[in-house]
């Protein structure tokens, strides 16, 4: 059911044994908030499993509590309860844990995307918080949990990532207000950004070499896109991960609206990911092909031959930037 901060607040006080959880490929606003709340709800006593279906990114090694998030299958512990954060649809969870939702659980699934597809005991989204850890920040004070420096570092880079280092116009007043609350607590702005935006390895550097290369645009000037196949990944000695933040460099272009990256998967599909400046809501975009996220940043995964995936993305999004997806 739909559910208001308050009857979530009262779900998570009766909960005793709980696995939090986020979706596939987890990016900060995924791993600060399952991390923030785990720790918060071991404020509270309760026994806490932080996890998820991948691997975290190595640029979020720094976050306090990271050691105990589990990756994969999850432990055979009885839960009571499973949250699931920033995670618009059941599918993303994984196929272990996708599976978990079918279990006799209490289930709190709280997110921030447009169009998340409603699942759960109590589901709780508000599309106009910038970052599931700004809903996580008004929850902790609701339930009166103290926000230490760990849990202040988790949500400050859940919301400092998801919304561009505070330049996307997902940024309200309250959120600035919310970041300095969490400055008070003792984060460090700078640290933040250095360990997230200014220790790349030399692998991640490279690709972004390699990508640009692969920069093109389309005739009209309004959308430009870049590649990422394994082959481009091998020969930097790359990983998936280092692919994050990619697309942004096609979206900086003068005179481009929509950005778009196109990175081979392991599995030969093809992960999209879109990026628009102004006008362009990229979330109906991504959701002609079966994805979706926010208005300014959304993906989708595709399967088929790069060019004619490309085709019909690219068509799209320049139909698009002349304000018309019909």
């Amino acid at each position: 059911m739909m559910a208001s901060l308050a009857d979530i607040a009262l779900a998570l006080k009766r909960a005793e044994r709980v696995l939090i959880c986020g979706h596939v490929m987890p990016d900060g606003d995924c791993l600060g908030s399952v991390l923030a709340l785990g720790l918060a709800m071991e404020r509270l006593g309760k026994m806490v499993t932080m996890a998820g279906p991948d691997p975290v990114p190595e640029i979020f090694d720094f976050l306090p509590g990271v050691e105990r998030f589990l990756v994969g299958k999850p432990p055979p512990d009885e839960y009571d309860t499973l949250i699931v954060l920033d995670c618009p649809a059941r599918e993303r969870l994984g196929r272990c844990y996708c599976d978990m939702v079918d279990k006799d659980l209490v289930i709190i699934n709280i997110d921030h995307h447009t169009g998340t597809k409603l699942f759960g005991t109590y589901t709780y989204i508000d599309p106009q918080a910038a970052a599931v850890g700004e809903i996580l920040f008004d929850l902790l004070k609701l339930m009166e949990i103290k926000i230490d420096l760990d849990i202040a570092v988790c949500l400050y880079t859940a919301i400092f990532t998801d919304t561009g280092s505070f330049k996307y116009d997902n940024v309200k007043p309250d959120t600035h207000r919310r970041a300095a609350k969490l400055l008070e607590a003792g984060v460090s702005p700078a640290q933040i950004n250095i360990k997230v935006h200014e220790e790349k390895p030399v692998e991640a550097v490279l690709l972004i070499g390699a990508a640009i290369n692969t920069l093109s645009v389309s005739p009209c000037g309004r959308v430009s896109w870049m590649i990422v196949t394994r082959d481009i990944l091998h020969s930097t000695g790359a990983e998936d991960e280092h692919t994050e933040g990619l697309v942004n460099y096609a979206r900086s272009l003068k005179g481009a609206e929509v950005g778009l990256l196109f990175h081979e998967l392991k599995n030969g599909e093809y992960k999209i990911s879109f990026r628009s400046k102004d006008y362009v809501n990229v979330n109906e975009l991504a959701a002609l092909f079966g994805g979706g996220g926010h208005q300014r940043a959304a993906g989708c995964v595709m399967n088929g031959e790069l060019d004619k995936v490309k085709e019909k993305i690219i068509t799209a999004a320049v139909l698009a930037s002349r304000g018309s997806l019909e």
